[in-house]
């Protein structure tokens, strides 16, 4: 398996009429999760958040691959 690079978002069952909307609406999420958070609080969320996410691809190919890709033009 490698790094799906292609849009990719959205709810299973939902239908969207423009692409991008499930973007948005992860965005928006992402947000209200950090809303009313010390900077140290939103770093922990953000910690957290990717090793659940990192837990559930689970592939370390997968992982190492987005991790140079994030880090590539820091």
């Amino acid at each position: 398996m490698s790094l799906n690079l292609r849009p990719n978002l959205g709810e299973q069952g939902k239908r969207y009429i423009r692409a991008y909307t499930p973007g948005d609406d992860f965005y928006e999420e992402l947000i209200e999760l950090h809303r009313d958070l010390s900077e140290e609080q939103s770093a922990q969320v953000n910690a957290r958040l990717i090793l659940l996410l990192a837990n559930h691809i689970g592939d370390l190919a997968v992982l190492r691959e987005a991790m140079a890709i994030a880090r590539k033009h820091v």
